[in-house]
């Protein structure tokens, strides 16, 4: 397996942790989105992408993140959760999508993008910088090619006048019966 592609997108908060989001392509053939590059008390590290975990309401069944009171859905108070514990004795409140399974593997994307990010960062500060990290999609969004183009020759019928009260003020100066027009709602039922 290898690393074809980093992109990295640098956030403009100074003094905050989070200083990248970044997208890792592997063998020009899958894409892995939101990585974090954290700023760590050792220097920057890569967080894989995760997402919350919740439980059910035992009331309506609904989908809550763990530290939630009460229901999104019907607002009753929630028991509190008994959450996993993390090998430091923290809650576990979030789960990874997407992980290395061993040490080599995740040592080999962190190097990779820690190093993308470096010469991110360095390229930022020079002038007409734009980043690249949003160019994901370009191809799915590209016409598609003119052999699969279906064309047609009906014609086109001119649009209809419009009906109902939206007309004009001036189409509604008489009503059916001939008498002028000149209520409240008017031309409603025409």
């Amino acid at each position: 397996m290898e690393i074809t592609e980093v992109r990295i997108k640098l956030m403009e908060e100074l003094g905050e942790r989070l200083k990248a989001f970044c997208s890792v392509t592997f063998n020009d053939a899958f894409v892995v989105r939101d990585l974090k590059i954290i700023e760590g008390s050792n220097g920057p590290f890569v967080a894989m992408p995760s997402r919350k975990l919740t439980s059910h309401c035992p009331y309506c069944s609904c989908k809550n993140h763990l530290r939630a009171g009460f229901c999104n859905q019907c607002g009753k108070r929630l028991r509190e959760t008994v959450t996993a514990k993390d090998e430091d004795g923290r809650a576990k409140l979030y789960a990874d999508i997407a992980h290395p399974i061993n040490s080599s593997c995740r040592e080999m994307i962190q190097d990779r993008v820690i190093k993308a990010y470096e010469e991110e960062r360095s390229n930022a500060t020079q002038p007409g910088y734009v980043s690249r990290y949003d160019d994901f999609g370009e191809e799915e969004s590209a016409p598609a090619p003119r052999s699969s183009v279906v064309r047609t020759t009906q014609q086109i019928q001119p649009a209809e006048k419009p009906r109902g009260p939206h007309t004009p003020p001036a189409q509604r100066s008489a009503s059916k019966d001939g008498a002028a027009s000149s209520g409240f709602g008017e031309g409603v039922f025409e």
